[in-house]
């Protein structure tokens, strides 16, 4: 059997070593792997009438090439924000645009469907299983692919944690803990001129890597992408922060999804094929309000890229590992359409329908803190069924930040 496998969306710490396991496994079991370059761009930019591009976007796995691969972040086989189903003008292939009407096609803005094509070339491969690992874009177009007959099964990531039929994904700890470290850093400057920290994070539309990074790091607000704020306010919080702290200082995190209450999410630059644009600017937008506000000095800075570089900690290194070893056993029992995942602290697998079915977002008004034993504290709700954290488990002292924090995280929101 030849299992493909590929990696769509933005790069997390921990694609590595989850591709490297799946290799492993499915070669002891007498399998081959392929690898697919540039994600779902890879099987679209295959040409069958020019093998040059086969070599050019795929790339034959074995123990070999992915002995040293879980060392360091990102993924070797590079990815893309393709999506084959919905592919404008300007970013198909020159050999599949009708050389008869290309002034006309330049001037259609309709999106194509190209997954005919993407199938025609798995088939073309030899491949007869398919793993592709990403977010709920990618996974979404995987979601289709099976729909269309072929068998997938997904393994989910990104560090914002908010693939819909998971607790968990791929790259979300090392998000968090690259963010908590940098956050303790910045601390340095802030405190010693006495100033106020403004610190934006990634996360898009869902604030739980911003609020567990500022819960962790002890920060004295957190503005989520879920809970439009008023800068007054904040800024009226920040400054009884900053007389109440000995060293004179205060400091806020803030998702790149936030938003002032009656203003909008801040986006820039094109859209990609899944209707994304970029997010961020409001961090440096409330840190120029702040100053005016308060008249103070405002340190600014935006995390961005640092919280999903560099090699994956510990737990990425064991999830991602997990989730390849539960896929193959997957592969290797006959099933497909079918995601890995983990909930209410197990190993599990969901139907990949599950992906399009919700979305996952902070709901801050059952935020509270119980007991989990034997791993410490978690976030949950009061009560009810929560389609957010649920278990996920963080090992944390109970401070008086601790204590506090289910109330002073979203305070600046009220």
């Amino acid at each position: 059997m030849r299992i493909g496998i590929l990696t769509g969306g933005g790069d997390v710490p921990g694609l590595n070593p989850c591709i490297k396991a799946v290799v492993l496994r499915a070669i002891d079991e007498g399998h081959e792997v392929l690898g697919i370059r540039r994600g779902w761009g890879g099987l679209l930019w295959i040409d069958r009438d020019a093998p040059e591009t086969i070599s050019r976007y795929t790339v034959k796995l074995d123990k070999q090439k992915v002995r040293t691969v879980d060392r360091s972040g990102g993924t070797f086989l590079h990815t893309s924000r393709t999506n084959p189903s919905k592919v404008s003008y300007k970013n198909v292939p020159d050999f599949l645009r009708d050389p008869d009407h290309l002034e006309a096609e330049a001037h259609d803005k309709r999106l194509r469907d190209f997954t005919p094509h993407v199938l025609k070339n798995l088939e073309t491969l030899g491949i007869d299983r398919l793993i592709p690992i990403g977010g709920d874009d990618t996974l979404s177009f995987g979601e289709r692919v099976h729909s269309e007959g072929f068998p997938v099964v997904a393994i989910p990531k990104t560090m914002d944690n908010d693939v819909f039929g998971t607790d968990y994904c791929i790259g979300f700890s090392t998000a968090v803990t690259r963010g908590v470290q940098i956050i303790h850093q910045l601390r340095t400057s802030t405190g010693s001129h006495e100033r106020i920290g403004v610190f934006e994070l990634f996360g898009r539309n869902s604030g739980e890597t911003s609020l567990i990074c500022s819960y962790l790091s002890g920060v004295d607000r957190a503005i989520i992408s879920e809970v439009p704020f008023n800068p007054e306010k904040l800024a009226e919080l920040l400054m009884d922060d900053k007389r109440h702290n000995p060293s004179n200082y205060a400091m806020v995190t803030i998702s790149e999804g936030a938003h002032f209450a009656g203003g909008k999410v801040i986006e820039y630059g094109e859209a990609d094929e899944y209707g994304h644009r970029k997010l961020g600017g409001i961090g440096e937008l409330t840190a120029d309000a702040l100053k005016k506000i308060t008249g103070e000095h405002v340190i600014f800075q935006r995390l961005s890229y640092m919280m999903r570089s560099g090699a994956p900690d510990a737990l990425d290194l064991m999830v991602g590992t997990n989730y390849a070893n539960l896929a193959m056993d997957l592969i290797l029992g006959g099933e497909s359409g079918r995601m890995v995942a983990l909930n209410e602290g197990k190993y599990t697998h969901v139907p990949m329908s599950e992906v399009t079915k919700g979305v996952k977002r902070v709901e801050h008004g059952y935020i509270s803190l119980r007991l989990a034993l034997p791993c410490g504290r978690f976030l949950r709700p009061k009560s009810g069924p929560w389609p957010g954290w649920r278990n996920w488990c963080l090992p944390l002292s109970l401070t008086r930040q601790g204590r506090q924090s289910a109330s002073y995280m979203i305070a600046a929101g009220k």
